[in-house]
């Protein structure tokens, strides 16, 4: 018998901010953190290169996605659902 493990998937949401390339979308994700020594927020944004099948998902829209298998030289992540404004 063999047990299968699940694997734990990264998830994050995400704006998406450019969808120039095929089949491509660049989805902006902002996080805050407290700064170690003087315990002020700072605003981190970081951006990823994700799967956009069929070109479906437009600037602006605010989506989920959550990491797969490579899928080119930079894409490791797929759009799972859009959020409604």
């Amino acid at each position: 018998m063999e047990d299968k493990k699940s694997k734990i998937l990264r998830k994050f949401q995400g704006k998406v901010v450019s969808t120039k390339m095929q089949n491509t979308a660049i989805v902006k994700v902002e996080t805050t953190d407290i700064h170690p020594l003087y315990k002020k927020k700072i605003r981190i944004s970081s951006r990823f290169a994700v799967d956009n099948p069929a070109n479906k998902y437009k600037e602006g829209d605010l989506v989920e996605f959550v990491e797969c298998r490579p899928l080119s030289k930079t894409k490791r992540w797929r759009i799972v659902k859009k959020f409604n404004k």
